[in-house]
């Protein structure tokens, strides 16, 4: 299949995207000296810039790859503040604004039979309830892919649906998912015990990789219905975004070239 067959398949696909998002606001400046009042680096801020993120650095990656959404998220605004020193790219401090976020009220663009595939990114900010994430999987008819931070997966076995969290989330659930996909980072993704390697790169920042891997991982599964498959590209597309400064979407392209 070449290439523009794929992008017309992709753009063709109708997906529900639904999750917390936030802005991501970075504060890049450089460090010259520590603070004489405290044992602290002193920023001296060169340069301010708004990302989306969350669930809308999910869509942005969804885009990228040639698939235009259906998006339901929270209006209740949620600011992650980072400050970073850009010769080393080092994080110095991240400061989170959540306001309490409202639950979801139910409606969605379209019926839910309607769509290939659904994508819940769930941070677990209050959009998104253990009721309403059932709802969803209940209601539909098409795969499911959950990305979530909530501990009791075992909720969300039913037939159709996959859960992806990475391995902090892993240790820290209550209990496990029929199919499970974690992330490990520069290991590769583990998928019901099998791990899938990934090639080594040179990290610059992991911020937004997780959602990179969600977005890429539902893409493929659409053109190919095999999770393995899935797995690799979305474990070589990851591996594009880490190598850049806050949140990337890679195309299908660059991930082509970067070796799937």
């Amino acid at each position: 299949m070449i290439e523009s067959e794929i992008i017309q398949q992709q753009t063709s696909f109708k997906v529900l995207l639904i999750g917390d998002s936030c802005t991501d606001r970075y504060n890049i400046g450089s460090v010259d000296r520590i603070s004489p009042e405290a044992p602290v680096p002193v920023l001296k801020i060169v340069n301010t810039y708004d990302v989306p993120g969350m669930a809308a650095n999910v869509k942005l990656n969804l885009i990228n790859l040639n698939i235009e959404p259906d998006f339901v998220t929270n209006t209740d605004p949620i600011t992650k503040t980072r400050f970073i020193d850009e010769r080393s790219g080092q994080h110095l401090l991240r400061v989170d604004d959540e306001p309490k976020v409202s639950d979801w009220n139910g409606d969605t663009p379209k019926p839910l039979y309607e769509y290939d595939a659904i994508i819940i990114s769930d941070y677990n900010k209050g959009f998104l309830s253990y009721t309403s994430i059932l709802s969803l999987i209940k209601g539909s008819e098409c795969p499911i892919f959950i990305d979530t931070k909530k501990p009791d997966l075992n909720m969300f076995n039913m037939p159709d649906t996959y859960v992806k969290i990475n391995e902090m989330e892993f240790n820290n659930s209550s209990s496990r998912h029929e199919n499970l996909i974690v992330t490990l980072g520069s290991r590769g993704a583990m998928y019901n015990g099998e791990v899938y390697s990934t090639k080594k790169v040179e990290v610059m920042d992991v911020c937004g990789c997780g959602d990179t891997f969600l977005a890429a991982l539902v893409t493929q599964y659409l053109l190919t219905k095999d999770i393995e498959k899935s797995i690799l590209f979305a474990n070589v597309a990851s591996g594009i975004t880490v190598q850049h400064r806050g949140n990337y979407a890679p195309s299908y392209d660059e991930i082509r070239r970067a070796g799937y």
